[in-house]
């Protein structure tokens, strides 16, 4: 921690941190990805493990395809990207 903190005093001319409570989900766009992933598989009784997994992939492999989610779900946590 000590050395983390020093790194921040030392570049702190170019360099900006906030400190998020350590559980935010709504500050997390990957929340709202998992969200949709959710929806997905919860009705799903899958038979094993790579089933499970499969439709998991296959549920992001459908969201990476459709950026407008994507860009909801950072919507979603009010932060803005930096140009």
């Amino acid at each position: 921690m000590l050395q983390m903190r020093a790194f921040i005093e030392a570049n702190a001319d170019w360099l900006t941190v906030f400190q998020f409570p350590s559980y935010a989900p709504d500050l997390n766009p990957q929340e709202g990805i998992w969200s949709l992933v959710k929806r997905t598989i919860g009705n799903l009784a899958a038979a094993n493990l790579d089933q499970l997994a499969r439709t998991v992939k296959r549920s992001l492999k459908q969201i990476q395809y459709r950026p407008h989610l994507v860009d909801g779900c950072l919507a979603g946590t009010g932060l803005i990207m930096g140009d």
